[in-house]
């Protein structure tokens, strides 16, 4: 018997990662894209050639090099059009803060998409003792709901594993939380029990002369958006 036809993605994780091209934390150009539909698959993982000066490749975090961008980097335009062919008109992207990657991509939704799910809102939290809504990392929701490893080492982010996490998220909350009210209401206790990891923005205010934005330690006096 002929196995059943893979159903169409509808749903497609979006992940971008930038350098720096100044040193205040609005500084950035894209230089890595990926996009995931729901059944996992990498559809792109594409880098980019930088065209302004690069001021940090800020490699700890982003695992992007001088080196990487020179051998494998494509001009932005051809990334682009390339993230265009694999996203059909209807499709709903995912992501971690998805709009920030989406104003990064220039796409725009009614156009390009129909719409966005981002997991900061999906997976926010009532937090009783702060009598607010808590959000997580993406790092942090991984690690706890799914006991994800990170295969990078050191290296925080990479736009194709990170993609990868956000669907795996993404299908994680759909198929196995929304239904069952008991498990939603652990996984919600898990995620305000577990320890959180300092971000790299936290425990670097700066890297290489690079303010990195965190709201507390900022050194640049940029405006932040959103």
């Amino acid at each position: 018997m002929a196995a059943a036809p893979v159903k169409p993605s509808k749903f497609f994780a979006v992940d971008v990662e930038c350098v720096a091209t100044g040193v205040d934390h609005n500084a950035r150009s894209v230089a890595q894209i990926a996009v995931v539909d729901e059944h996992m698959n990498v559809l792109l993982n594409v880098y980019i050639k930088q065209e302004l000066t690069v001021v940090s490749y800020l490699t700890p975090l982003t695992g992007i090099t001088e080196a990487l961008l020179r051998e494998h980097g494509v001009p932005l335009a051809q990334a682009l059009q390339a993230v265009r062919s694999v996203l059909p008109r209807d499709a709903v992207l995912i992501g971690q803060n998805i709009r920030q990657d989406v104003v990064w991509l220039g796409l725009k939704e009614g156009v390009d998409f129909e719409g966005m799910q981002d997991l900061q809102g999906l997976y926010r939290v009532w937090n009783e003792k702060f009598r607010s809504f808590s959000v997580f990392a993406q790092s942090h929701l991984a690690r706890v709901l799914l006991g994800w490893q990170d295969p990078q080492g050191l290296i925080e982010h990479d736009a194709a594993e990170d993609a990868r996490k956000s669907m795996a998220l993404f299908n994680h909350h759909r198929f196995a939380l929304k239904p069952n009210e008991a498990a939603m209401r652990a996984a919600h206790e898990a995620l305000l029990a577990a320890p959180v990891a300092p971000s790299f923005a936290k425990r670097n205010a700066t890297f290489e002369g690079v303010c990195m934005g965190n709201r507390r330690t900022c050194t640049c006096n940029a405006p932040f958006f959103g």
